[in-house]
């Protein structure tokens, strides 16, 4: 038996730092994600496909949202199972109970809507670990492996939510327990555990059965969502007394958000980032965040500035990383001897000078009128 396993699609998802039509661009392209499940089904024979929680990004979603992930799920040609998760749980105001989804849910789409046994086919369940609300008070999973026997039948367990033995918060009331979780696999109660919640595909323990799907399309910088983008493939041998398990991952995901850090400290490296920027692909689906650190004259720093505003036109987002950016900028010996400028001019330019070199916000401004200064007598010469 085949199926596909996957997660946090997080439909009608924004990002705030997205250029003009990119957000367009970025939301169809999640949507375009699950239409591209139906084809690896189709290619791969699978069964069905469950969704381990976070289908949508959250409960408050427009009707045209809806409408046409709802569309999206039609096109995928084998029954397909929703798990409500954190982001869109089943509460007073869930979609998956609002009257526009109920009258439009395509046929082949069951919402994991109670926790527990729910049935595909004699001798497969699936067993649910839906979120109620935003705070559950207890382990979900864990509540629903408590009185599962080990009865030849294959199960499949479908939740979403952070797991013990890699979240931090250890003080948080929902964690998924492994502990529980490899005892219901070791005594023949479940044979695979289908997580969501990590954005990155993680294999969790050392069984080789439970897993994180991770998100289907990239919605985090790489040095936090570290391998997103796929969908899992997995085979049960239901023949096999052990119910052996292989899982492989099939990469859906077309955009990237890169994390570049670089030291720039006079024009060639300007120029190296100029190049480095130019040589990425796609760039009307990749997200830089740049952490630069250094310290350049007005001229490179201008020439700095240029080069971000041009590529910013380009990319679909090309962001400052706060925290990982410092550069100084210091007028150096000589910088502004050739501008053609006399009397009281250069007076006015020497002083600027000096207030560049000093410290406070005065000298920001002053940095900031020598930068555009140089602009201009860029253009003059130019024209």
């Amino acid at each position: 038996m085949r199926f596909l396993h996957t997660a946090d699609w997080q439909l009608g998802m924004t990002r705030h730092f997205l250029n003009g039509e990119a957000q367009p661009r970025y939301s169809a392209a999640r949507r375009e994600a699950v239409v591209a499940l139906g084809a690896l089904a189709a290619q791969a024979k699978a069964e069905f496909v469950v969704v381990a929680g976070d289908v949508f990004e959250h409960n408050q979603l427009s009707p045209r949202e809806v409408s046409q992930s709802l569309e999206a799920m039609r096109t995928i040609g084998v029954p397909l199972y929703l798990l409500p998760g954190n982001h869109d749980p089943l509460d007073a105001s869930s979609v998956y109970t609002s009257a526009l989804f109920t009258a439009e849910r395509p046929d082949n789409v069951t919402v994991l809507d109670h926790p527990g046994v729910h049935t595909v086919r004699p001798g497969l369940e699936l067993v649910a670990a839906p979120w109620r609300s935003k705070a559950p008070t207890s382990d979900l999973v864990g509540d629903v492996l408590a009185d599962l026997p080990a009865d030849g039948v294959t199960r499949i367990v479908v939740g979403h939510g952070a797991v013990d033995l890699i979240d931090p918060g250890k003080e948080k009331a929902a964690l998924i327990g492994l502990a529980t979780v490899e005892a219901a696999l070791t005594r023949g109660a479940v044979h695979y555990v289908a997580l969501g919640d990590k954005h990155s595909r993680t294999d969790v323990g050392a069984t080789g059965r439970v897993w994180y799907s991770g998100s289907p399309e990239a919605t985090n910088y790489d040095d936090i969502e570290t391998d997103s983008g796929h969908v899992l493939v997995v085979d049960i041998d239901e023949d096999d007394d052990l119910r052996r398990v292989r899982v492989r991952s099939e990469r859906l995901g077309r955009w990237r958000f890169v994390t570049l850090t670089r030291s720039v400290d006079d024009s060639r490296d300007v120029a190296d980032l100029d190049l480095n920027l130019d040589l990425m692909p796609d760039k009307e689906r990749t997200v830089v965040r740049l952490g630069l650190t250094g310290s350049l004259t007005v001229t490179d720093k201008a020439a700095l500035d240029e080069c971000l505003h041009k590529y910013s036109r380009l990319f679909a987002a090309l962001t400052e990383w706060e925290r990982g950016t410092d550069i100084a900028v210091l007028p150096a010996d000589g910088e502004f001897d050739d501008l053609g400028v006399g009397g009281f001019a250069a007076a006015a330019v020497d002083e600027l000078v000096e207030a560049a070199r000093a410290d406070g916000d005065r000298a920001e401004d002053a940095r900031a009128a020598l930068a555009l200064l140089l602009r201009l007598v860029e253009r003059s010469e130019v024209a």
